[in-house]
């Protein structure tokens, strides 16, 4: 890969710590720790959010009808997800071992920490948990897709794609029939440490 994409793809990951520093000194604001997975506020910003808790019948009555008549539509996707989840644990169970792919940590992807805020209410509560199981589950999803891609067809597309996985700077470019010939089988095992097999960490 040349020495300008390389560096442009290490600004970029610079760039993402610095906002993820600008982002906790945000959640700092707040006056919470994480134990055990669990968050905790102090006790006075939990009693101040706590006042603005809107009551769960207060919270439907003041609904807009079009709201509460769509939203078994929105809750029927449950089904389709708890079916890819469970499809996307067999899958890279089976195959990514054949291959040598790193598994995707499926617990850096579904992140249920919001039923833990106090201003929130139960319907607000399951919202949350529904929103994050999805998003989440796409994000996981992903990541298992772009994993498997890079081991196929690392190729880059002829058109700008937009919003590209994280493993598509690696790839060759279109049309380098040369690079690809000479560079599929590093790549399909050039993975950053954190994702390597115990066994292949130097």
């Amino acid at each position: 890969m040349p020495q300008t994409i390389d560096d442009l793809i290490r600004r970029i990951r610079e760039l993402q710590e610095e906002l993820e520093v600008e982002f906790k000194k945000k959640r700092d604001e707040f006056e919470f720790i994480i134990e055990k997975k669990r968050v905790r506020f102090a006790e006075e910003v939990a009693r101040q959010q706590r006042r603005l808790k809107i009551g769960w019948f207060r919270y439907l009555v003041r609904a807009k009808p079009l709201n509460v008549l769509t939203a078994p539509i929105i809750y029927a996707g449950f089904i389709p997800f708890i079916l890819l989840d469970l499809f996307l644990w067999f899958y890279q169970s089976i195959c990514f071992p054949v291959y040598g792919i790193p598994k995707a940590k499926r617990s850096e992807y579904l992140i249920f920490d919001r039923e833990d805020l106090p201003y929130l209410n139960v319907i607000e509560k399951f919202n949350c948990f529904y929103c994050s199981y999805g998003n989440g589950l796409m994000a996981y999803g992903r990541e298992i897709a772009a994993r498997t891609e890079q081991y196929w067809c690392p190729i880059k597309h002829a058109r700008r794609i937009k919003a590209a996985h994280d493993h598509y700077p690696r790839f060759f470019e279109y049309g380098d029939a040369e690079s690809w010939q000479k560079g599929l089988e590093r790549l399909r095992r050039q993975y950053p440490k954190e994702q390597q097999p115990a066994a292949d960490v130097k």
